[in-house]
């Protein structure tokens, strides 16, 4: 007999996971109960309970769809269910009956311009909060192309809710290094400004603190909070760790940590309350660290490395995942997607495509579009690729983009708009077929340099301010 027989012999026998069957309709699902508990809150409740039910092998969910109940179970294991308008329906009865809350956070993520007033109705009824606020808050975003629908499908009381909200605005900010105390000349450059686009005129937001860099540093939005985590001081452009968060609701600045390793050049991509601070350099040298910022906690932590050290890596979210596009000079280009659930980058898609410097990745429903620059000899133009993630196939974007005005480099999407920004003009275009069609041209944020954009919610129209550009 082996050690480790004899070692097996005196320990007390292995139990198998405690399982249950779970009977939704004419379906069986065969589930184990930890899984359950930590998946769903009402099985969490029953379970404990100390009811009858919890010994038995069987539970029976009477009033659900099976379709909708297999849809928690798939969002529960970090997978991505494919729901139409009825599995939908189900999907959201369910994860407000069952308190499914990796179900309700996958529905958030599938909010689009076809589903989205099916979403915000059916939310409403069943009483899914996250559902409701997600949704209502796109349906106002696209408010002019779906009014004469929605005040035939949705009843008052839901219409009076989506005009009370404001739409998400159209945010700029130019890139500057942190100026300090005894730099007050930059002050007036560094404010961040939203498109009043009913005036077509830009207008100030608030004042970046002066401590804070938005030049190389990371920027993203999170629960409509606006981050800025690292970048450049000095005139030697050292890295700063100095990093900041901007409440609109406060109308106010604070400090936050910033990274353990300073960086700049890093990507910066906000996702289920946390900030994923991206590749960049340190100490003058790329780098493949990651690290996550809880905000609810304030703490950083590290995450998984990316594949290879990688300064100004492109990233973008695109159906609620994480993404970031790495370039190998001079062809290739490689799409890679972070998976907080098992903490690792995974290879996604790569396109071999010549070009001469920086790249851009925007993330719209199922599609990653890559923005580049054309080859040494037609660097000015932006050719536009498209990686669908359902499909797994590339495609092309008709036509070419001059990008002699920094147009392109820097954009925000906005239901099926995307919203671009140079000196001489901000551009709309619909990108839902595909194919970027202009839908209007408003007035462009004349200041030098390069741009980051972003949206926000402001809570309520503001009055004039002075110092937009």
């Amino acid at each position: 007999m082996s050690a480790e027989d004899a070692e097996d012999r005196g320990r007390p026998p292995r139990r198998p996971p405690a399982r249950v069957t779970v009977v939704v309709g004419d379906a069986r699902f065969s589930e184990d109960k930890a899984f359950l508990v930590q998946s769903c809150d009402y099985f969490g409740a029953l379970f404990r309970s100390g009811m009858k039910e919890c010994r038995e092998d069987e539970v029976h969910l009477q009033g659900l769809g099976a379709r909708g109940f297999l849809a928690a179970l798939t969002a529960s294991r970090g997978e991505f269910p494919d729901l139409d308008a009825d599995d939908i329906v189900e999907a959201i009865e369910c994860a407000a009956f069952l308190q499914a809350a990796p179900l309700a956070q996958r529905l958030v993520d599938l909010v689009d311009s076809d589903n989205c007033l099916l979403m915000y109705r059916a939310a409403a009824t069943f009483g899914l909060a996250a559902v409701y606020r997600a949704a209502a808050l796109f349906v106002r975003n696209v408010y002019a192309d779906l009014e004469a629908e929605a005040k035939q499908s949705l009843t008052p009381e839901l219409i009076a809710h989506v005009e009370s909200l404001t739409p998400s605005a159209f945010v700029a900010v130019g890139a500057h290094a942190s100026c300090g105390a005894d730099q007050p000349l930059h002050a007036a450059s560094r404010t961040v400004c939203h498109l009043d686009e009913s005036a077509n005129v830009w207008r100030a937001l608030t004042e970046l603190p002066p401590e804070a860099s938005t030049s190389m540093a990371g920027v993203a939005v999170l629960d409509n909070r606006l981050y800025v985590v690292g970048g450049v001081h000095g005139p030697h452009k050292r890295a700063t760790d100095a990093s900041f968060c901007y409440s609109v609701d406060a109308d106010s600045w604070s400090r936050i940590p910033g990274p353990e390793r300073p960086r700049r050049g890093l990507g910066l991509v906000g996702a289920d309350g946390r900030l994923y601070a991206i590749g960049g350099e340190c100490d003058r040298a790329a780098t493949a660290s990651v690290e996550a910022y809880d905000v609810e906690a304030a703490s950083w932590a590290a995450a998984a490395r990316l594949p290879r050290p990688a300064a100004a890596a492109a990233c973008a979210k695109a159906a609620g995942r994480i993404f970031a596009c790495l370039w190998k000079p001079p062809e290739t280009t490689e799409i890679y997607e972070y998976v907080p659930r098992a903490d690792e980058w995974r290879p996604v898609a790569a396109l071999i495509r010549r070009q001469s410097y920086g790249h851009f990745l925007v993330g719209h429903r199922d599609d990653l579009y890559v923005v580049r620059n054309g080859p040494a000899d037609d660097f000015l133009r932006c050719l536009v690729d498209v990686f669908n993630l359902r499909s797994g196939q590339w495609s092309s974007l008709p036509g070419h983009f001059a990008n002699s005005k920094g147009a392109l480099f820097t954009a925000a999407v906005r239901g099926d708009s995307l919203l671009t920004l140079s000196r001489s003009e901000t551009q709309e275009f619909a990108v839902a077929a595909k194919n970027w069609r202009p839908r209007r041209r408003m007035k462009g944020f004349p200041r030098s340099g390069s741009l980051r954009t972003f949206l926000l919610r402001l809570p309520a129209p503001r009055p004039p301010a002075a110092g937009g550009p």
